[in-house]
């Protein structure tokens, strides 16, 4: 009779442990890929100011590496200025192109031309972003757009030759597109405080953004709450059949 009833505890832990397993999958599956997107980000990206603005960028390919990510900025609100951080094992090379109207700069020059891209390149194929994993591409930049953010094209380039271009806007303003773009949220700037000048601000190398972090803190917390979930029913039921034995 008591080896019956541990059969049955047992059988019941299996089932449930199977069905809370798939349950975390199912859970981890939809988070992924909200992670994986390439996204930017800038903890002094003020409005009419300049700053430093990071882009994280995964290897979601199963079975080749990132060895290019093509950034292109916006010409409706032109970037005048960029500023390149060093990354050992990877390139970095800025176009630019003729703006529209002439700009004045801070020092009383005449500036007639725009970032449009920057472009950075593994140099060997041990500096890829191999599959699984993710890096950070740090830039200096301004001016932000006097708006409450910004978007950026990625293209990114795997070494199997496939391309992902990160570029598409969303219909609606709330359902996210399969390839979104990298949409950078700017702060209003302090009324009677200078714009901060991100070429003076040293960044922290990989230095990853908020918005993400809040995206996996979500995930792991709903992971958390299944398996607590899991493991009460367990408790309770052998509970239960301890009783009736």
């Amino acid at each position: 009779m008591r080896d019956s009833a541990d059969m049955r505890r047992r059988r019941w832990a299996v089932r449930t442990g199977v069905v809370g397993i798939g349950a975390v999958t199912a859970v981890l599956a939809l988070a992924v890929p909200a992670w994986a997107h390439v996204k930017v980000s800038g903890i002094d990206a003020v409005q009419a100011g300049s700053g430093v603005v990071t882009f994280r960028v995964p290897s979601e390919s199963a079975t080749a590496s990132t060895t290019e990510l093509l950034l292109t900025f916006p010409s409706a609100t032109p970037f005048t200025s960029v500023d390149t951080q060093p990354k050992a094992g990877w390139t970095a090379t800025v176009s630019r192109k003729p703006l529209a109207r002439p700009q004045q700069g801070e020092d009383g020059s005449v500036i007639n031309q725009y970032v449009s891209q920057v472009d950075f390149k593994a140099t060997s194929p041990a500096s890829a972003i191999p599959p699984g994993q993710f890096d950070m591409f740090n830039l200096s930049v301004g001016p932000f757009p006097d708006a409450p953010s910004v978007a950026f094209g990625a293209l990114q380039t795997y070494s199997d030759g496939t391309t992902v271009n990160w570029d598409e806007q969303s219909a609606d303003g709330v359902t996210e597109p399969v390839h979104p773009a990298p949409v950078l949220q700017l702060s209003p700037a302090a009324a009677g405080t200078p714009a901060p000048d991100g070429r003076a601000a040293a960044a922290a190398p990989g230095s990853p953004g908020s918005s993400w972090m809040d995206d996996a803190a979500l995930g792991l917390g709903i992971v958390a709450l299944l398996l607590s979930g899991i493991t009460l029913a367990v408790v309770r039921n052998r509970n239960r059949t301890s009783a009736r034995s």
